[in-house]
């Protein structure tokens, strides 16, 4: 239950504040919040990250539907129960079905987080991204940590000495 409501929390917060940016910007706008570091800029992306597959908005929401269902299908075939997984999943889920919204409603997906620094500019992103992003690290992440760890049945307790 509480991944569910994680998914619906950033999705929510996802679509809010693409809201938010397309009321008061205009397309292509771009107003610094930290000079040299940080700006909001409305841009619409009709690819994957970073502009990939620029143009296949229909084949990125048909594939996002997909793999939001099978993650939902195969959940515990891949995740563990431990907190860890079940976050990324909640960051993963709700990041996918906030950029599937835009994709479906709008036909494109609504970035706005800006960042740059001394001539490097990293692309621009939105909440959903960044969820998805954190859930994949995450689930990566713990999934090496826990495999290693002495408590990753989730019982509490470390492993009996030989006798």
């Amino acid at each position: 239950m509480r991944v569910l409501l994680l998914v619906l929390m950033i999705a929510v917060a996802d679509q809010a504040s693409k809201q938010v940016i397309r009321d008061r910007f205009l397309f292509l706008e771009s107003r610094a919040v930290i000079p040299a570091c940080f700006n909001l800029t409305y841009l619409r992306n009709t690819g994957a990250a970073w502009g990939l597959l620029g143009g296949h908005n229909a084949w990125l929401a048909i594939l996002s539907v997909i793999v939001l269902v099978l993650m939902v299908i195969y959940r515990r075939a891949f995740l563990s129960p431990r907190w860890e997984h079940r976050l990324a999943l909640g960051l993963l889920g709700g990041g996918i079905v906030g950029n599937v919204f835009d994709r479906l409603r709008l036909g494109w997906v609504t970035d706005f987080l800006d960042f740059h620094w001394q001539g490097h500019h990293f692309p621009c992103f939105n909440i959903a991204d960044a969820a998805i992003c954190t859930g994949v690290a995450l689930y990566i992440l713990s999934s090496f940590w826990l495999a290693g760890h002495p408590l990753r049945e989730g019982n509490g307790k470390a492993p009996a000495e030989p006798a």
